[in-house]
């Protein structure tokens, strides 16, 4: 089966994400999206706040949302380049990753693994550790409709309403990044 492949920590699936896995549709029709979540053991600190369990749950909640078939599969690091396609190639499969991030569109190739490379939406409104800030800011607002309103404008509304039923962003109070919001 030749299926897209779409590579990510998804911490948390946001709207680039999205477009992402959209577009991977589109690349093999009629065939599940492949998403592969890295860092799969990186959990509950502040740049991987989401289990792999947690992450696949938001992102196949966004996916029957959506009506996207998608498969899941996790990715342990092993900080080493040279060897990660194969080692992810183990988890995600063959296919086409379909991929805006410029060094994993030339790890792939290099490996001469085929690459359908998308330009990056939106990149300043959805870099990962921008919607976590703004996550961070809500987590201690209990007003879900404040939250919603705040969080939609990066994150899908299934996503944003997976994490509030699921109270998964609380633990987001309790890290100290040192990053700023301001």
């Amino acid at each position: 089966m030749t299926r897209a492949i779409v590579l990510g920590r998804f911490q948390p699936f946001h709207k680039g994400h999205a477009y992402l896995v959209m577009q991977a549709a589109l690349v093999h029709p009629n065939q599940p999206v492949m998403v592969a979540i890295g860092s799969a053991k990186k959990e509950w600190e502040p740049d991987n706040p989401w289990s792999a369990e947690e992450r696949a749950a938001m992102i196949s909640a966004w996916a029957e949302a959506e009506q996207i078939e998608i498969e899941t599969c996790l990715i342990e690091d092993i900080n080493d380049p040279p060897n990660w396609v194969a080692h992810a190639r183990r988890s995600h499969g063959e296919g086409t990753l379909v991929t805006s991030d410029e060094p994993t569109s030339r790890l792939y190739k290099d490996d001469s693994f085929p690459v359908h490379d998308l330009p990056l939406s939106e990149r300043e409104r959805f870099e990962g550790w921008r919607v976590r800030q703004t996550a961070k800011m809500l987590s201690t607002v209990y007003d879900d409709e404040a939250v919603r309103e705040v969080l939609n404008t990066s994150v899908p509304e299934s996503v944003v309403d997976w994490l509030i039923s699921n109270d998964a962003l609380f633990r987001l109070s309790t890290f100290e990044t040192g990053v700023h919001a301001g």
